[in-house]
């Protein structure tokens, strides 16, 4: 099958080196000129671990190639997907100003008999519509939109999209407008050939038909929204009972382990933290927000999942100035002090900052004149030129090092927002005799009270006894 992915985000790369993996012929298109010259030279722009392992190969074997032409792109593609940005706008709105402009750009190259539209990107309900009624004022092909939400998760992207618990597909009604031949004479019947091209498109990810789920365009949309704020949800809850947890001596992570035995509740999404980031779980909830206040609803879980994540965000920043006995009201109050961070990223396995706690965290411990030295394996050019942007002349507070042992020297207390594998059981002694200070704040709950207090530490977890 012949394939064009246009935009070359984590969506977009996964999907075409992945789809070129199963024998297609594919070329991923972005308007990004540099984006596409680092891609030619073998420069994979993101981290995912073994992306660019699968690119080299299918590159090497001539089943996969970038551009910036919208010509090449559509020349003959039989499907075509979508995966630009939806960023927030100002009030939290998906902008959907990339989707619209690479519908047009598509519809107005579409050269096939037939082209199913693919729109992966993260949508508000309604866009598959809006699609199709832009592709068809600048185009007199036949084709058809279909929505397919992407459900990858950055670390383990790759073998989200080989091996995924569930493809979703909305089709119709009315996908696409009627053909002009016999096969395509009614907009069913436009419908049906999507719905064939797509399960052609998946055989060989989905061998199993009841993990290729179809369904409704708008269905397919809301899908993406919903699931995403649900597991958002849970983050909030277990943060909001881990909270319980610290007022009334209980361990979080033994009503953790005794609630997800329940099958009907399960131990996914149950870990309380330093609140959630990304792109996907702070977006989307509050993209979802925005939907139902258009159609002239509130949705009270949602908010409140919100708002928990933000207070939850502040949550290391509070303890560390109860720990000191400070106020966030006096001006400078954590000059002279300085706080080790361990892990930038919003999640391990990912160079992603967006939204990431720990930036938050460098940010307010900063505001008050605090000196930070942070450290993580792989997100330190990234953080590096979020904080540039959010810190301005501030960020000469703040120092990334090379090495997680290298940011504590001399530290007053030692902050940890993100589980990476190489810090789960880090040599405590040695942390003890660097520290300044003997704070452990763990943001994530992944060490051990009992030997962390055995090194001489002071231990703080997040609902932890």
């Amino acid at each position: 099958m012949r394939l064009s992915v246009i935009g070359t985000g984590y969506v977009g790369l996964v999907a075409g080196a992945g789809f070129a993996d199963f024998g297609n012929d594919v070329v991923c298109i972005d308007i990004d000129h540099s984006r596409i010259e680092r891609l030619r030279r073998g420069e994979i722009p993101i981290h995912e671990p073994g992306l660019p392992e699968l690119v080299a190969a299918n590159v090497a074997a001539g089943r996969l190639r970038f551009s910036t032409e919208y010509a090449d792109a559509t020349q003959d593609a039989d499907v075509i997907l979508l995966c630009v940005g939806t960023p927030p706008d100002a009030e939290g709105r998906a902008d959907l100003s990339q989707v619209y402009a690479a519908a047009e750009a598509v519809g107005r190259h579409l050269s096939s008999d037939f082209t199913v539209l693919v729109n992966k990107s993260t949508v508000p309900v309604g866009t598959s519509e809006r699609v199709r009624d832009i592709v068809a004022r600048v185009s007199d092909k036949p084709f058809a939109v279909v929505s397919n939400p992407e459900f990858l998760k950055e670390g383990s992207a790759l073998d989200d999209f080989l091996r995924p618990d569930r493809v979703i597909v909305g089709v119709g009604p009315s996908s696409g407008p009627a053909g002009r031949s016999r096969e395509l004479a009614t907009p069913e019947q436009v419908d049906e050939r999507a719905r064939k091209l797509l399960r052609q498109l998946y055989s060989a990810v989905v061998r199993k038909n009841d993990r290729l789920l179809f369904m409704e365009a708008r269905s397919s949309e809301l899908t993406k929204y919903a699931s995403n704020a649900y597991l958002a949800m849970r983050i909030s809850f277990m943060n909001d009972v881990a909270r319980l947890c610290e007022q009334i001596g209980a361990d979080v992570e033994l009503v953790r382990r005794g609630m997800g035995m329940d099958q009907r509740i399960g131990p996914s999404f149950l870990f309380p933290g330093v609140g959630y980031g990304g792109s996907c779980f702070p977006k989307d909830t509050r993209a979802l927000l925005h939907i139902a206040e258009a159609a002239g609803l509130s949705l009270p879980l949602v908010e409140a999942t919100e708002s928990i994540n933000l207070r939850q965000k502040r949550l290391l920043f509070d303890k560390l100035l109860a720990h000191f006995a400070l106020s966030e009201a006096e001006p400078d109050a954590l000059l002279g002090k300085v706080i080790a961070v361990w892990g930038l990223a919003f999640k391990p396995e990912t160079d992603d900052v967006r939204e990431a706690p720990a930036l938050t965290l460098i940010e307010k411990l900063v505001a008050l004149g605090a000196t930070v030295r942070a450290y993580d394996p792989v997100a330190s050019g990234t953080a590096r030129q979020s904080l540039q942007a959010s810190l301005g002349d501030k960020i000469q507070r703040v120092t990334i090092v090379s090495g997680e042992y290298e940011a504590l020297s001399g530290a007053d207390a030692l902050c940890l927002c993100t589980e990476w594998r190489q810090l789960r059981q880090p040599d405590f002694r040695k942390i003890a005799r660097l520290l300044r200070g003997k704070l452990l704040l763990d943001g994530r709950n992944i060490w051990d009270p009992a030997q962390v207090r055995a090194a001489g530490l002071v231990y703080e977890g997040i609902g932890r006894r």
